[in-house]
């Protein structure tokens, strides 16, 4: 009871995406409703053919009749592709307005979610799950109730042509409902476990794919062809087992409409010598029972199919449901920031029981360079995550220009801020295309300046098409210096008043980092800038550096001032660094 109402407000939910087309859905309910008699008609025509013109050797009203049948014929042709075609395109465009919306949504969802949730989930969430509640308007919800009207249809004509032969044909139907029942459970768990092998086939396929580099320079080839061998064979047992309930019980159901011929038969003969029976009633109604016993046959499918898509549409509205977002009710819009940061006393945990920053505290002057330096899982990526707000504190304040960052509007403040990762991510499409983001107010012209400050343009121009290079996936036709020096111009492109470097030279040549260097020390005069770095010759211009410890500031004030201190965690910091070097 409790899963049957978890399904019915599903569905409720489902029809209430019909809301942009309610023309077309009513249209195709309406279609679904004109089909039922028209469908009916073609058999009773034949009975009356045959009992009223053929015995009585009526050519005119056969050669009438026929016109007339051939007309119910196309009308129903008619009626029923516009059915079809109507159901499909109202799918169609629901799910497509569904897609667009799940993608938005999440899109938006604050990053901890992206942390526990494997990407290949979401992506089934989007395409598969989507792409299967569109099944529920083009072979569930809609063809259930033209089955559902055809069935009482077809009924009302039989019980009102012949009442005892109804009966005779009725008496296999207790036989037919058992054994659709059992199909349909059978075959729902069946799909359910299709469902998931497709959502575990899809995770284990973009992680492998993303990670291929890996797979292969460990030799782990063998390893993972056995674990997706394994994965694959259980996507296939479970289609393997729908498809058996499927080859049991259309037979069964061929037998049980044989059965039900064989008593017509029998009974309508015996209808037919006795007189009590007309032979035209005879002839018409095993055309009646297969209209009959189709649509019951189908009926099964029917459910499941619009089991399947409730189940989908559940995981879709689950998705929908999601609330993690970062709070944005900040009403600051400003069009400039000063650049001030301050962290007054901060606490984060990612997880709500480890602490990752423990009573930070610092403060940035505007215009200044900070730069954040430490072991690896000191938190100094955390710090970035906070400033930018893509993670709440538990606990602190967090500053820009005097003002808690929860005040700033979410949008407002990061298109104020500019980030350049060390790890960095460019989609498929052109260079310009990555450094605007599709930004129609950002010109080719303001790009190009911003390539030229720190020298980048002219290694842009070397590339094939120049500015319009074709990138693919994840800038795998570039090398890592030029992905680097990409989104360097990127983050400048976009004017931002706080620039934040997380380990944004760690990963290029001395040439290339020369450039960056050079473009480093002309923007940190203008703007407040953050730098992390594992390489300490990157922030030789630092105004101040805070040197992180297990979350903790160690230490906190000018280069100068903490090299000269020799006990100091930043003095052992660089030696260990330069003495490793030389």
């Amino acid at each position: 009871m409790k899963r049957q109402s978890v399904d019915l407000k599903i569905l409720i939910r489902v029809i209430q995406l019909t809301r942009p087309y309610t023309l077309l859905f009513a249209g195709c309910l309406l279609l679904a409703i004109i089909l039922a008699p028209v469908g009916i008609l073609k058999p009773y025509l034949i009975n009356v053919m045959v009992d009223d013109y053929i015995f009585r050797y009526d050519l005119q009203g056969m050669t009438n009749m026929a016109i007339l049948l051939v007309g119910v014929l196309l009308l129903e042709t008619v009626l029923r592709y516009g059915f079809m075609l109507s159901s499909a395109w109202l799918g169609q465009n629901i799910i497509r307005d569904l897609r667009i919306r799940v993608f938005n949504h999440i899109s938006s969802l604050r990053l901890s979610y992206f942390d526990r949730t494997p990407i290949g989930r979401s992506t089934t969430r989007t395409i598969n799950d989507v792409e299967t509640i569109n099944q529920i308007f083009s072979q569930g919800v809609l063809t259930i109730v033209a089955d559902i009207l055809g069935i009482v249809a077809v009924l009302s004509i039989m019980l009102w042509t012949s009442w005892q032969l109804t009966l005779v044909v009725l008496t296999v139907m207790p036989v037919l409902m058992i054994g659709s029942y059992i199909f349909k459970e059978k075959v729902r768990v069946a799909f359910q476990a299709v469902r998931n092998q497709i959502s575990i086939m899809n995770s284990f396929l973009q992680e492998r794919i993303s990670g291929i580099q890996v797979v292969q320079v460990f030799n782990a080839e063998k390893q993972e062809r056995d674990k997706f061998r394994k994965i694959n064979r259980g996507y296939t047992q479970a289609n393997l087992n729908s498809i058996l309930y499927y080859a049991i019980f259309f037979p069964f159901v061929e037998i049980v409409s044989a059965a039900a011929l064989g008593l017509l038969v029998w009974y309508g003969s015996r209808g037919v010598l006795d007189g009590n029976i007309t032979l035209g009633v005879l002839i018409a109604f095993p055309l009646y029972i297969n209209m009959l016993f189709r649509p019951i046959r189908m009926m099964a499918n029917r459910f499941n199919t619009l089991q399947m898509g409730l189940v989908a549409a559940g995981r879709v509205f689950d998705v929908l449901d999601k609330r993690e977002f970062i709070p944005n009710e900040g009403l600051l819009k400003p069009e400039k920031l000063r650049g001030e940061v301050e962290f007054d006393r901060v606490w984060f945990s990612y997880d709500g029981k480890t602490d990752i920053l423990k009573e930070v505290s610092f403060k940035i002057a505007p215009g200044d360079t900070l730069a954040i330096v430490g072991s690896t899982g000191s938190g100094k990526t955390t710090i970035i995550n906070l400033i930018t707000r893509f993670y709440d504190i538990r606990s602190g304040k967090i500053r820009i220009d005097g003002e808690d960052i929860r005040k700033y509007e979410l949008n407002a403040l990061r298109s104020r801020i500019a980030l350049v990762l060390q790890d960095v991510f460019l989609f498929g499409g052109s260079i310009y295309e990555n450094i605007s983001l599709r930004d129609p107010n950002i010109s080719r012209e303001e790009m190009r300046r911003a390539s030229e400050i720190i020298g980048a343009d002219k290694i842009i121009e070397k590339l094939p098409g120049g500015y319009n290079f074709q990138i693919t996936e994840r800038g795998s036709n570039l090398s890592l210096g030029q992905r680097q020096l990409i989104s360097f111009v990127r983050a400048l492109v976009f004017k931002p008043d706080i620039l934040i470097l997380d380990e944004a030279t760690s990963s290029v040549d001395t040439e290339t980092e020369s450039l960056i260097q050079h473009a480093i020390e002309k923007l940190i005069t203008r703007r407040t800038s953050i730098i992390i770095a594992h390489r300490l010759s990157t922030i030789r211009h630092a105004d101040h550096i805070a040197a992180l410890k297990n979350g903790k500031i160690a230490e906190y004030g000018k280069p100068a001032e903490l090299l000269a201190n020799e006990e100091g965690y930043y003095r052992k910091l660089y030696d260990k660094q330069f003495i490793a070097v030389s």
